[in-house]
């Protein structure tokens, strides 16, 4: 049974930093994408940052200059760096990786997400 199990959210306060973490077990295949998400309430699901695996990385122009995603190929590991947070940056982040089978099947894995609140 495939897990991603997320870690580090919480409360800080306007100005301050958090750092994300993701972990997978028993993915067997090989992951190519990566990314975190977040959702906000009253507001669809939006991308936040994403990492392929030679490592080129997409942000959303919101987080661009703030935020840094970082990938760990040999632990499955995903990990997102908030810097300057905002109000605006309030949501439920979630972990997402993508993995594909030797056949080219892909197989889409989701965290249970964890709260982030930026809050004086």
């Amino acid at each position: 049974q495939v897990q991603l199990v997320e870690s580090g959210g919480g409360l800080v306060q306007p100005g301050g930093s958090l750092r994300l973490s993701c972990a997978a077990s028993e993915i067997r295949y090989r992951i190519n994408f990566m990314a975190w998400y977040r959702q906000a309430p009253g507001k669809q699901r939006e991308l936040v940052a994403a990492i392929g695996s030679g490592g080129p990385t997409t942000y959303a122009g919101s987080v661009k200059g703030r935020f840094t995603i970082y990938r760990d190929n040999a632990k499955n590991t995903l990990s997102l760096q908030m810097n300057s947070l905002n109000p605006e940056d309030t949501a439920v982040y979630y972990c997402n990786m993508v993995a594909s089978d030797p056949f080219g099947a892909e197989y889409d894995y989701w965290g249970q997400g964890t709260q982030v609140t930026v809050s004086s």
